[in-house]
């Protein structure tokens, strides 16, 4: 059966925001430049982006050479998929302060984002050249070797080295767990995700990326507790339903799968993965009408179904299309 992968985390996970809550030393903003800075933090830490880019950029024009506002304005633009912005204002702050390792290694992930690959390790490289212990850099490095690269061993090894250097840095053991995952190894994916959970028992994507684990190792039972878990954390989640679905799927539990299926839709009317599962097990079902419906809409919404799959649904239901 078809299902949802997590990617190598990136977009809202890809960063820790850095926000730097003061001058330093090089800036020596004035009063008013600083005030607005710090009326931008604040915005900034309650994710209203668009307000702290304004008093960012008023900080900016009191002092054109206040290089904590670029970054932080860059920070605010990526956090809006604002990518070459944000890399506009990484470079300003780079160029007033040359070791600002944290704007290295922000531009690095924001080049991995516009799938600029060699700019982001050289950028992450450059942090870790200023910082050897900024284990941030590292995980972005690693990202740009999975996610770019497919360099799988090498992004183990960055992430490796990040959680050496802060072990209880979740985000790297997510990676890490995802590339293990994507490579097979599931048992070390389970031991990630599961440091993941200790670390942040609230985080839903660990719970769901461990229950894919435990869905390639045919511990379906486990797969679905941790589903369950991601669902009572995030009652929006449809990748979880979905999942939580197609394990119902594969185990008979035609019903169940189909309730599971039926609330990923309610979610989002555009999952091609959803009706074409609900499909199948409308199939399973013998109900080949709905198995028939379900099966041309996922195809409508741009899912790839072998023609022999397309077919089997139509005949049984006496139609043509």
């Amino acid at each position: 059966m078809k299902r949802f992968y997590m990617p190598i985390i990136l977009s809202v996970w890809s960063l820790v925001i850095l926000l730097v809550p003061g001058c330093v030393v090089k800036d020596k903003p004035s009063l008013d430049a600083e005030s607005y800075f710090n009326r931008g933090l604040i915005y900034h830490k309650k994710g209203q982006y668009d307000q702290a880019i304004t008093k960012y950029t008023k900080a900016i024009e009191t002092n054109p050479e206040f290089a904590n506002a670029y970054y932080n304005r860059g920070l605010a633009y990526y956090g809006k998929g604002r990518y070459d912005q944000a890399i506009s204002d990484y470079n300003k702050a780079i160029k007033i302060n040359p070791k600002f390792a944290m704007a290295y290694s922000n531009r690095g992930a924001a080049y991995s984002d516009i799938g600029q690959y060699d700019k982001a390790i050289s950028d992450c490289t450059k942090a870790i050249v200023i910082n050897p212990k900024f284990a941030m850099a590292y995980n972005n490095r690693g990202k740009a070797y999975a996610q770019g690269k497919g360099q799988y061993e090498r992004a183990i090894y960055e992430y490796t080295k990040a959680i050496e250097l802060n072990p209880k840095f979740a985000m790297a053991h997510h990676n890490r767990g995802h590339v293990y995952l994507n490579t097979g190894q599931y048992e070390r994916a389970i031991y990630d995700f599961t440091k993941v959970i200790e670390i942040n028992p609230t985080d839903a994507e660990a719970y769901y990326s461990r229950g894919i684990a435990y869905d390639d190792k045919g511990l379906y039972n486990k797969a679905i507790s941790d589903f369950n878990k991601a669902i009572e954390i995030n009652r929006k989640y449809v990748e979880a339903y979905t999942n939580r679905g197609v394990v119902f799927l594969n185990t008979g539990r035609y019903d169940q799968a189909i309730s599971d299926f039926n609330k990923a839709i309610e979610i989002n009317s555009k999952s091609a993965l959803a009706y074409y599962n609900r499909g199948v097990a409308y199939f399973g079902k013998e109900e080949y009408e709905k198995a028939w419906a379900d099966i041309y809409k996922a195809r409508d919404l741009g899912s790839q179904i072998h023609p022999g799959f397309l077919k089997a649904p139509r005949e049984a239901s006496g139609r043509q299309r």
